[in-house]
């Protein structure tokens, strides 16, 4: 780089720092007595009868008022019914304006947000109620034929402590939600619930099989909703796609109302109807994944009316270089993890690292450290793995002490991925030392589909790897090694494969199954050596495709 460019880049780095150290310490007062609920209650104040959410496609919508007011008799209908503060509460809603209700409600209560997948299996839904102990739930009529089938039923919740949203005729015995809310005020509540109180339970698939629960504070929540305000600009018109039970889904109505905007919220991601959605509700401001990001159609429509998309979150360069030129609309990559929060962005006034795959410079209240194997601290531009530190990180894994103890270093979290920095700050992801597998926006854990596969008398062992897709960017993929005498046929695929259905949400269900006579191990650990079978050429050649229905 020219060296007036390099100055220049220089003088723009330290006026984004600047310009982060005013906010972080805005944030800092507002942090000393944030809750949601009270942000809620002040956004009703101030925006009244503006239209605060819109599930368009369920004609669903509610001003910022309607949003406070139903809360509060949300929670006079939850106190009612026995939630206290602290109470685990899951909930098992899809996208409908219940969802967020609820969760206001939660709020004001100072109870505790338990978030569950909709797609879960019963299996996994008792997992997630058992290991919080939730004492009561709140579950959806799409999803009460699934959720009343859980065997063994969690032990902390009786069956009198279930609430229904819809109808369930078959189920007349169930307390319906709309029942209980047709005897509750609308008055506000006094509740005492602080910054440090946890408000979410929010499980993330991790490497030691089943998903672990983050505990989430509201000043957690209240970083999240600052975090993608980084730059000020305030926007009318927002959309969501993402499911509300993650933060995918939770962080656009707040960054909405943090900006007194509407938020459109989509019952689900629709690749075929996206671009008519950006037309039709003159959106400004969304999240877009990056295999629709490469879609020459959604650009062009983006290009019509949006001013700027969620940060990109590891869109490769390539494919920021071709949206940008395809749109014109600008989008900043970042990085964070459930655990942590956002913790890195890149500034959008820096317009020589625009097009770069950066993740940006440090966020507000973090400290950041690249870590050998060997506990000392890498040097610029060496590679080593991201230590957290700071303000509004998760509290740790709920009912996890073994965990918390191998994944914190003192005050330090381990993220488990790898990165380099350089002489300016700007970090770079380079790979992952966690086995995660991505696939349409869900993280999911290759043990815990290990683990599901393993179960068969016929398996020896088993290794789950992701395969790139242009699609859905990874599939799964397991390599099964049988017992000696077993023969591996199609036979076999389709018992494992409806054996994995039976225990596993959808989206876990390996697409690509191959044989393998011994799996590839490393001869220290005997560990199984993933590398290797994910540096094969052509990864799907000789495995069987559970969606095409065919070997390869």
């Amino acid at each position: 780089m020219p060296e007036s460019s390099a100055s220049q880049l220089q003088e723009r780095v330290a006026a984004a720092l600047r310009k982060r150290e005013v906010l972080e310490a805005e944030l800092a007062v507002e942090l000393e007595t944030f809750t949601l609920g009270k942000f809620v209650s002040s956004r009703a104040r101030t925006h009244g009868t503006k239209t605060a959410i819109d599930i368009f496609e369920r004609g669903e919508r509610a001003t910022y008022s309607e949003m406070d007011t139903e809360s509060n008799r949300y929670a006079h209908a939850l106190r009612a019914f026995g939630v206290r503060r602290g109470d685990r509460v899951g909930v098992l809603l899809p996208n409908r304006i219940e969802y967020p209700i609820v969760w206001f409600a939660i709020a004001k209560l100072g109870a505790i947000m338990v978030p569950i997948n909709a797609r879960y299996t019963s299996r996994e839904i008792e997992y997630v109620l058992s290991d919080t102990q939730a004492q009561f739930a709140v579950a959806d009529e799409s999803a009460w034929q699934t959720f009343s089938a859980m065997d063994p039923w969690p032990t902390d919740l009786t069956r009198e402590r279930v609430l229904l949203v819809g109808d369930a005729p078959s189920q007349a015995s169930v307390t319906r939600l709309d029942s209980l809310l047709k005897q509750a005020d609308n008055s506000p509540l006094e509740e005492d619930v602080g910054p440090g109180d946890i408000l979410n339970i929010a499980f993330t698939s991790g490497t030691t099989g089943f998903p672990k629960g983050c505990m989430l504070t509201h000043e957690y929540i209240c970083l999240s909703s600052a975090f993608v305000c980084l730059d000020l600009e305030k926007y009318e018109r927002y959309l969501s796609w993402a499911p509300f039970y993650y933060a995918e889904g939770q962080g656009p109505l707040l960054r909405s109302y943090r900006q007194g905007g509407t938020l459109y919220m989509a019952e689900k991601l629709s690749s075929t109807r996206f671009h008519d959605w950006l037309k039709t509700y003159r959106i400004e401001w969304c999240p877009i994944p990056e295999t629709l990001g490469r879609d020459s159609v959604i650009a062009a429509a983006a290009s019509t009316q949006v001013k700027e998309i969620l940060q990109y979150g590891g869109w490769g360069a390539e494919s920021i270089r071709q949206f940008r030129d395809q749109s014109g609309v600008p989008g900043h990559n970042a990085y964070g993890m459930t655990e942590i929060g956002w913790v890195t962005r890149l500034p959008a006034d820096i317009p020589e690292m625009d097009r770069s795959d950066s993740i940006g410079l440090r966020s507000f209240f973090k400290e950041l450290r690249l870590m050998n194997e060997d506990g000392s601290p890498t040097f610029i531009g060496e590679v080593g793995e991201l230590w957290v530190r700071g303000r509004a990180l998760f509290k740790g894994y709920w009912n996890k002490p073994e965990v918390n103890a191998a994944q914190f270093e003192g005050e330090w979290f381990k993220t488990g991925d790898l990165m380099r920095r350089d002489e300016l700050g700007f970090y770079w992801i380079v790979g992952r030392k966690k086995e995660m597998i991505r696939r349409s926006g869900e993280n999911i854990a290759a043990r815990e589909v290990e683990a599901i596969i393993r179960d068969l008398p016929e398996v020896a062992d088993v290794a789950a790897v992701p395969v790139p897709d242009i699609k859905r960017g990874e599939e799964v993929k397991i390599y099964v090694e049988l017992k000696q005498g077993v023969s591996g046929d199609e036979q076999l695929v389709r018992r494992m494969l409806q054996h994995a259905r039976s225990r596993l949400a959808v989206f876990k269900v390996p697409r690509y199954v191959s044989f393998i006579p011994t799996l590839p191990r490393t001869a220290s650990s005997e560990k199984v050596h993933k590398y290797e079978l994910m540096s094969i050429s052509d990864p799907i050649a000789g495995s069987f495709d559970a969606e095409e229905n065919r070997w390869h």
